[in-house]
């Protein structure tokens, strides 16, 4: 990047940083145009206490953020509505930092129950469960997506394998509820040999759409993601209720680019402020999230990365982390077909997705995320769930039915692994605040023909890199643990289903066997006795003397590292 983009970059945050309060409750059309548009203010009055409101978007992409203000002024206001049941797939929180996300309905008495597949951003929803003042429910993302297209069909349950054996199986675990009991079921129960999910009948949905034009009918084009919409509207109209869409302006008609037509809303919301991804305006949309962008892949990443680092979103990565990327990345390019179908998480994941566009090989996959892009390279930290030039966008219903046959691999981290290869992403501490929840995590790994688990060997280590070899300096906290704190993804389920199912750490790489968790390779400078089995309360199976291979020291040097260089011998 030129001196010059970057201070356009940093110049397009600080001005995000100070206008991202924002908000015209009151702003409206003029007469030209449908009796379907009103103010924000208006719509907010229509929410009766007691509602099931959906709204959809994920992280920083298409957030409802005038719904949430004007929701939140209305109940300080008035007191109404209160005793919302609240649902949301992806996180659409900011761990308190940004406003104008669904955290501004974390106060006390608005929700009387919030149901969400991602907890971790939205603090303020946590501290009020950690108070008792809120009941907090999880499902899979994937789950709660098939199950709006389910109810739109007029089913009232999804019966699936996604989840056996983890928390959320009653066989094994406490169901979908989170904090301490209250007077709302658990949305997931035991039917014999898989599980059967169910949502409240919702009465709202929302959704933030680039455009409408003045009949009201609302258009995709020029949007980073589309998450649940279509589902969402068909749920809400099988329980006859109502659909609210903000937008950014009013645009011409155009037919033959309708995406929802006006007859499937019934109320548009005007807000100039939507944004198509966080700190981007939607009126002032940037194409490399858009089918319609024909830029430099490579530097649309780059520009992302740089915003990224300048929130200190994205971690500075150290040599140990890079080592780590670079072992996953080579089991990736070994197991994974040219043209094979790539989810990468969030995290250490993105190490493995710089790396493949850095030797020149993200033409070789086919990157998804569960947001819906298709094809193009998955946007890094607050922009996760877009993508950078995606071939298209489509609901995430449709690309969680993909993910259940055609996901070839996917990277993803890992708080804790155990014994039996169980991976524990969803509890990341004792308390409620700390609660994290499945996301898409399960829907993934349950589809996911080869899954790379990538994380570090433990907690506050200290290692040191030198040359071609690896030295634990002091130990940490283990995160190979005899059992995890929370079941997320059942090892054994895994096994049973044929998976290949891989574990990179920052002294070596296990794979899971029916014999169990098995050491494949160490790093140079490892040793195994002192620094693996002494170091792990996992029960780790060891081959015989000479079994174990030694990795090879380019992709701890980085000298002479290239990706096509499969590591066979690790198989």
């Amino acid at each position: 990047m030129t001196w010059l983009e970057k201070v356009q970059l940093v110049s397009h945050v600080l001005y995000w940083r100070f206008t991202w309060s924002r908000r015209h409750l009151d702003y409206k059309p003029g007469k030209t145009v449908s009796k379907k548009f009103i103010s924000a203010r208006e719509a907010a009055r229509l929410f009766p206490d007691g509602a099931t409101v959906f709204s959809s978007g994920i992280g920083g992409n298409a957030r409802c953020t005038i719904f949430f203000f004007a929701l939140r002024n209305r109940f300080q206001t008035s007191g109404h509505p209160n005793g919302l049941t609240w649902v949301n797939g992806g996180g659409q929180g900011s761990r308190g930092r940004v406003p104008g996300t669904v955290e501004e309905m974390g106060i006390p008495g608005l929700m009387k129950t919030y149901l969400a597949a991602h907890l971790e951003t939205t603090k303020a929803q946590l501290r009020l469960g950690q108070a008792r003042q809120l009941e907090l429910h999880t499902i899979p993302q994937g789950v709660m997506s098939l199950l709006l297209e389910a109810n739109g069909m007029g089913e009232q349950s999804l019966t699936t394998k996604v989840g056996l054996g983890t928390f959320l199986d009653p066989r094994s675990g406490r169901g979908s509820l989170v904090n301490p009991p209250g007077s709302t079921p658990s949305f997931v129960e035991a039917d014999g040999d898989a599980l059967r999910y169910t949502l409240p009948p919702i009465d709202i949905a929302l959704m933030n759409v680039p455009y409408a034009d003045e009949e009201g009918n609302l258009y995709f084009k020029h949007a980073a993601t589309i998450t649940e919409n279509i589902p969402s509207i068909q749920a809400v109209r099988q329980n006859k209720g109502l659909v609210m869409a903000s937008v950014s302006g009013i645009i011409p008609k155009s037919p033959g680019e309708i995406s929802i037509p006006a007859q499937d809303v019934d109320y548009i919301v005007v807000n100039p402020y939507n944004e198509q991804s966080a700190s981007v305006l939607q009126r002032n949309y940037w194409p490399l999230f858009t089918p319609e962008g024909t830029g430099d892949r490579k530097k649309g990443v780059q520009r992302l990365k740089f915003i990224n680092n300048l929130l200190k979103i994205t971690p500075v990565r150290s040599p140990l982390d890079q080592i780590m990327g670079r072992l996953a990345a080579s089991i990736m390019v070994r197991e994974v077909p040219k043209g094979g179908m790539v989810n990468i998480g969030i995290g250490f994941p993105e190490e493995v997705a710089r790396l493949l566009v850095e030797h020149g090989l993200e033409e070789d996959y086919l990157f998804t995320t569960e947001a819906g892009s298709y094809g193009g390279l998955p946007a890094p930290g607050i922009f996760f769930g877009a993508a950078v030039n995606p071939q298209h966008l489509e609901p995430s219903s449709d690309m969680f039915h993909r993910y259940q046959t055609d996901l070839d691999v996917a990277v993803l981290g890992f708080l804790q692994v155990d014994s039996e290869g169980n991976v524990n992403v969803s509890k990341r501490g004792p308390d409620i605040t700390d609660y994290v929840g499945p996301g898409g995590f399960m829907d993934i790994t349950s589809g996911a023909h080869t899954i790379v688990f990538i994380g570090k060997w433990m907690h506050n280590a200290q290692f040191q890199v030198e040359g071609d070899e690896v030295h634990l300096l002091r130990p940490g906290k283990p995160k190979f643990v005899e059992e995890v704190d929370e079941i997320t993804f059942n090892g054994r389920e895994g096994v049973k289903a044929g998976k290949n199912i891989y574990y990179v750490t920052n002294v070596g790489l296990f794979q899971l066997t029916a014999e169990g968790l098995t050491l494949r390779a160490v790093f140079p400078g490892i040793d195994v006795g002192k620094d693996i089995l002494m170091q792990s309360k996992a029960h780790i199976v060891v081959p015989p003397a000479g079994q174990i291979e030694v990795i090879d020291g380019g992709i701890v040097s980085g000298k002479g590292f290239r990706l096509e260089q499969e590591m066979r011998e690790y198989a």
